[in-house]
């Protein structure tokens, strides 16, 4: 059985090699699209004839500021990331190792909020973030954001497979409970909260509904909501088009090719337990 299974796996090697180019041509081409000139469009021109005059175009023109939207991007995503590397796992460490009186009414309200999607709650949100005076500022777009009850639930789980020894043996050194989760039990998650950071990374960046919603002036749109406003200026030049979606996901892809493999196997670490 083993020799067979040794036997079939250079096919299996390639089929993966296959699928995953099969799965690649579609920004391969949007990437080779978005550096030649209008004319080479579906067309196989030589590396000679390629340039990155449509990035430029968008970097420089005086009609949008798409300097100040990347920027506007990176500040949302990195806070909003950043925001859930501190409070999820706060939330899933109580939630796994804490006793205290309504533990599990807030788990399940926190599983409850899983199933409600977001788009069904950004009325309430709006007004909310209207009252507080935090439309077009970044405190709308990211407070709202700084966790997620997905999180908070994907770390419960691996903290639940933490043995409790751990805990007891940092209370017999003397740290409290907020110095043995900071200090001990916080790497130990490393996997996942990596894991977490690629999605909140990916779907805070493509964010377009929540941005445009709760920022509608052009010095505050982030990146995704800017393309979207000049779209329509470049519908008949393809490679413009094509420069906006390589700006738009292109850090999403080197991020993850960055954190893949701590992402795989956090992905294994976070099944349901407990």
């Amino acid at each position: 059985m083993k020799t067979r299974i040794n036997s079939n796996r250079p096919f299996l090697y390639i089929g993966t090699i296959i699928l995953g180019l099969l799965f690649a041509l579609p920004f391969l081409y949007t990437i080779y699209t978005s550096v030649i000139p209008m004319r080479y469009v579906n067309t196989l021109t030589s590396p000679a004839n390629w340039t990155f005059e449509n990035f430029k175009v968008f970097f420089t023109n005086d009609a949008y500021n798409v300097p100040r939207w990347f920027l506007n991007t990176v500040i949302m995503t990195g806070a909003v990331v950043l925001g859930n590397l501190v409070i999820n796992p706060m939330a899933g460490f109580a939630l796994a190792k804490l006793n205290f009186r309504g533990k599990g009414l807030i788990y399940w309200i926190v599983v409850a909020t899983m199933m409600v999607p977001y788009h069904m709650i950004l009325i309430p949100v709006y007004v909310n973030v209207a009252q507080l005076g935090w439309l077009n500022t970044f405190w709308g777009l990211t407070v709202p954001f700084l966790y997620q009850g997905l999180y908070i639930f994907m770390l419960r789980q691996f903290f639940i497979s933490v043995p409790n020894e751990f805990l007891e043996a940092a209370r017999i050194d003397g740290l409290t409970k907020m110095g043995a989760f900071w200090r001990i039990v916080y790497p130990l998650a490393r996997s996942s909260l990596i894991t977490m950071s690629i999605l909140a990374f990916a779907g805070t960046w493509n964010s377009y509904l929540i941005p445009s919603t709760l920022a509608n002036t052009p010095e505050m749109y982030v990146l995704v909501v800017g393309l979207n406003s000049v779209k329509d200026m470049f519908f008949e030049n393809t490679p413009m088009i094509m420069a906006g979606v390589v700006l738009s996901t292109l850090p999403i892809i080197l991020f993850f090719f960055l954190f893949q493999r701590q992402y795989i196997e956090g992905i294994s670490n976070a099944g349901v337990k407990g």
